[in-house]
């Protein structure tokens, strides 16, 4: 965990505990919690919308080849029946 052993979370609880006191350290806890819940939200929307995005190119891309390519065959067929007429 991040190379912090157990005696250095130890001294680092007494620190908060000692900064903050004992009242507020359940406040100073839920609000940690609160936040790290909004982080992982927004996180998570932005990896959501990310997505879309990508998977929205790919549509686009995807049609206009399909596009392409039945262009490219229709003016093949035509260049066939045109040299079929003469």
């Amino acid at each position: 965990m991040l190379g912090v052993g157990g005696s250095e979370l130890v001294m680092i609880f007494l620190v908060i505990l000692v900064l903050f006191g004992a009242k507020r350290l359940p406040e100073l806890a839920r609000g940690i919690g609160q936040g790290m819940n909004e982080f992982k939200k927004a996180s998570d929307d932005l990896k959501r919308e990310f997505d879309k995005v990508q998977e929205e190119a790919r549509s686009a891309t995807s049609i206009k080849s399909s596009k392409r390519t039945q262009s490219h065959n229709e003016a093949h067929q035509d260049k066939q029946e045109k040299s079929t007429q003469n």
